[in-house]
C-alpha cells in the first residue's frame, strides 16, 4: 500500500524523537539527511565547514525540528547559526547531543570533501 507524501512527512514527524532539556523545553529532533548535511556545509562557508568543533555544535543545533512544537527553520548562514546555538543554549545543546549520540556529530569533514 502507497501512502502520499504528506502522509509520509507527518508519520515521519510523529517518529521523531523529542527530548525534554534541563530548562523543561521539548525538543524535536530530525536526523540530518545527505543533503541537510551539504546545506550546512554551505551556509559554514569554506572556513567553518573545516573548523570540527564549531561543526560538530551546528551539526546538533540542526537536528533541532521544533521547540515546544514550534518549528525550527534550518539556518542558512553562520549569524542563523549562531542565533539558534544561543536560542538552544548549553541546555539544548546537551540535551540533544545526548538523545542523538555520536552518530550526527561531529561531522567527518575528511569524508565530505570526498
Amino acid at each position: 500500500m502507497q501512502h502520499s507524501p504528506s502522509a509520509r512527512l507527518v508519520a515521519a514527524a510523529q517518529a521523531a524523537p523529542e527530548v525534554v532539556d534541563a530548562q523543561g523545553r521539548r525538543l524535536q529532533l530530525r536526523r540530518l539527511t545527505a543533503l541537510d548535511k551539504l546545506r550546512l556545509f554551505k551556509a559554514a562557508g569554506p572556513v567553518l565547514a573545516q573548523n570540527r568543533p564549531w561543526l560538530g555544535m551546528a551539526v546538533l543545533a540542526c537536528s533541532v525540528a521544533a521547540i515546544d512544537d514550534v518549528p525550527v527553520p534550518a539556518p542558512g548562514n553562520e549569524g542563523q547559526m549562531e542565533a539558534l546555538v544561543q536560542r538552544l543554549g548549553d541546555a539544548g545543546i546537551a540535551a540533544v547531543a545526548a538523545a542523538l549520540g555520536e552518530d550526527q556529530a561531529p561531522v567527518d569533514v575528511a569524508a565530505a570533501k570526498n
